[in-house]
This record gives C-alpha cells, sequence and structure tokens, in this order.
C-alpha cells in the first residue's frame, strides 16, 4: 500500500514538473527516440539536417540582419501619417516585411500610443512573416523574398482599404487601458552556447556550404558522411537542450515565441542571434521528427495527402495562421522546404499568421487585434487560391 502511494506521488510530482517544464519534452523525446533502435538512425538523420540545412544558416542569416538593422533609424508612424496617409501604411507593411517580428511589434505599440493607424495595424499584420522569414531565406532565399514582396504590396493595399473603411483611432485602446508587458532578461544558459558556437560556427557553414552544394563526402573517406552526421545531431540536441533550458515554458507564448529581452540591459547582438537560433532550431527539429516518424513509422506519406487534398492547403496554412506566435508558422515553412505543401499554401499563411506581434497585440488592444486578423485572412484566401489556381 505504502509502495503504491509512493508510486502515486513520484507520478504526481511528475506530472506537475512537466507541466511547468513544457519545454523540456522536447529534447526528453529526441533522447526516447535515440534509445530506441527502430528510431536511432531517422532521428540522428533528422537532428542533423535540422543544424546543417538550417540553425547554422539562420545564424549566420541573423548575425547580418542584426547588425544591419541597428544601423536603420526607427521613424515614427505618426509624423508620416501626418506628412501622408499612403506613407504611413507603407512604411508599416515594410517594417512588417522585415524578418523576425520586431517591426509588427513596434507598429502595434505605436498604435496603443496614438502614433499609428487602424489601417498600419492591419498592414504590418499581413505583411509579416514572423521568425519563419529567417528559415524561409535561409533555406530557400528566392522564395523569401518574393514572399516578403507579396507581403509587402499585399499589407499596404489591405492597410488602405481599411482606412478608407474605418477611422484612423477604430478600436484603439483608451489611455488607462494599456497592459505593461512583462520584460524578461534571457537566463544565464545562454552564456553556455556562446563559446560552443564560436568554435563550431566557422567549420559548421563549411560543412554546410559543401552539403548544399551535394559535394561527395565519400570520396575523401566513408566514415566522414557518418562522423558529420554525429556532430550535427549533438549540436541540434545541444541546441534545444539550451532552448528547453532557457524558459520553463509554463504558457502557450513562452512555447510558441522567441525569448524576452529586457528593455533596461538589452542583450547584445550575438545573443538575440542565438536565442532565435535556438528559438527556430527547436521548431524545425519538433517538425522534422514528426515529419520522419509520420512518414517511416506510421507509414503516412504526408506529400501525397496534401496533393490529394491540394485545395485545403491554403485554407489550413490560413487556420494554422490565426495561432499567436512564430512556433507554428516554422511548421509550416518547413513543409514547404520539404516539398510537402505548395507555394500557395506558404503565403497564404505568411499574410495571415502575425508572429509574436500578436500576443503584446492582444495584451494591450485585443478587440483590435481579432479584428485585425480577421481582416488579414481575407487577403490571405485570396492571394493563396489565387497562386493554387493559377
Amino acid at each position: 500500500m505504502q509502495l503504491l502511494s509512493h508510486s502515486g506521488f513520484i507520478t504526481a510530482n511528475s506530472k506537475r514538473f512537466m507541466g511547468q517544464n513544457k519545454r523540456l519534452l522536447l529534447p526528453l523525446f529526441i533522447l526516447v527516440c535515440l534509445a530506441l533502435p527502430n528510431l536511432r538512425a531517422i532521428t540522428i538523420t533528422a537532428l542533423s539536417d535540422a543544424f546543417f540545412q538550417v540553425s547554422v544558416f539562420v545564424a549566420a542569416t541573423l548575425l547580418i540582419y542584426y547588425y544591419a538593422i541597428a544601423r536603420l533609424p526607427q521613424l515614427e508612424l505618426s509624423y508620416l501619417s501626418a506628412k501622408s496617409p499612403i506613407l504611413e501604411v507603407a512604411f508599416a507593411s515594410i517594417l512588417g516585411a522585415l524578418p523576425g517580428c520586431g517591426g509588427a511589434i513596434i507598429v502595434v505599440t505605436q498604435f496603443t500610443k496614438g502614433q499609428a493607424s487602424f489601417g498600419a495595424i492591419v498592414a504590418v499584420l499581413a505583411a509579416t512573416m514572423g521568425d519563419a522569414a529567417f528559415l524561409l531565406l535561409a533555406t530557400r532565399p528566392t522564395e523569401g523574398v518574393i514572399i516578403m514582396g507579396i507581403g509587402l504590396v499585399v499589407g499596404t493595399l489591405s492597410g488602405l482599404i481599411v482606412n478608407a473603411i474605418h477611422k484612423k483611432d477604430f478600436l484603439r485602446p483608451l489611455p488607462q487601458q494599456h497592459k505593461q508587458q512583462v520584460i524578461q532578461l534571457p537566463t544565464a544558459i545562454i552564456k553556455i552556447s556562446k563559446p560552443v558556437w564560436m568554435v563550431a560556427i566557422v567549420p559548421s557553414l563549411i560543412i554546410a556550404l559543401l552539403i548544399a552544394f551535394n559535394v561527395d563526402f565519400n570520396k575523401w573517406d566513408t566514415n566522414i558522411p557518418n562522423i558529420i552526421s554525429s556532430f550535427g545531431a549533438a549540436m541540434a540536441l545541444f541546441i534545444v537542450s539550451i532552448w528547453a533550458y532557457s524558459s520553463k515554458g509554463e504558457s502557450y507564448k513562452e512555447v510558441t515565441s522567441e525569448d524576452d529581452a529586457c528593455k533596461r540591459n538589452p542583450p547584445s547582438n550575438i545573443t538575440k542571434v542565438l536565442q532565435d537560433t535556438h528559438f527556430v532550431t527547436a521548431w524545425v527539429v519538433a517538425s522534422f521528427m514528426l515529419f520522419e516518424i509520420l512518414v517511416n513509422v506510421a507509414g503516412l506519406d504526408l506529400k501525397a495527402w496534401f496533393l490529394h487534398y491540394a485545395y485545403l492547403a491554403p485554407l489550413i496554412a490560413v487556420l494554422i495562421g490565426f495561432l499567436p506566435g512564430c512556433g507554428p508558422q516554422i511548421i509550416v515553412t518547413t513543409l514547404y522546404i520539404q516539398g510537402i505543401i505548395p507555394f500557395s499554401a506558404l503565403t497564404a499563411n505568411a499574410i495571415s499568421n502575425d508572429g509574436d506581434a500578436l500576443f503584446p497585440a492582444i495584451a494591450m488592444a485585443p478587440k483590435a487585434a481579432l479584428i485585425a486578423t480577421f481582416y488579414t485572412a481575407i487577403p490571405a484566401l485570396a492571394v493563396g487560391y489565387g497562386l493554387y489556381f493559377w
């Protein structure tokens, strides 16, 4: 009886611990797959592919992006609006089209302060692709630029139409309704990954480029591919573990969005690059693993399923875009990169998804966030199905 009671106590504590540390589920799941002989090979392959095909290029792209964007001044939309309403909406779309969610969050904040119109909110949310843009630009740069261009045009037109229908202060919250955002410092564990990345980034980038150009490593030594796969898998598992320990992931937001940075003491560009790279890697690893298990274990042919029900792909992509955070959108982008969903579905998701910007929008102006998200779904469906039939 005591043994059963003790066992029940351990089970309850385990459930409570995992419920309060949801991010740990991913590295634990990976370790279980590595421990199972029939899943070990596909797990190592999925981890290695995620690191060399995604993580390395995302880290390099982010590094260039953050150092470049730091030199660009942030303009007040209120000034642009006074000069020209069209210029304000167009600039909001440009901020949204930039990779990541920073530009969209800027516009959301300025809307609640009375410095941006409701049309600017719709424009920036339609134009933004969130962190999934880094993944697409790193792996498929041509498609990434095309998506950014489509988002820019659709966002601008949508914002102008909305401003023609509604007043600029439509659904703007009163000053006393503003909610203070909780900004957290990145945890100290991120420092552990810095020296590892400093040592690994150059050889990893060289290997990733060689893989991208289909270089045959077997001509040098037949053991090299296995060594490279093991190294890539180890790096991916390390990155996922760092991401898991960077936050408990108690809430949906903490799991699906990138980690917050403290405004009073903002992290360095290197820290921000690592934070975002770890976040993107974790979700890519999760989607790679899910795909491999469904195909190799469950026998499900996702590509054939989407080809058979291709007409549903843009609609499903738009519905996924309603989910806040960049995590679900990274999964959609990963499915496109793997050739499972069509470009029309990716475009529909890119227009409908709001990334991490939807979290502060819901917190500071929930009604405006809800209506703006609904408005972005209209052009998302129109463009998505337009590309599908075209």
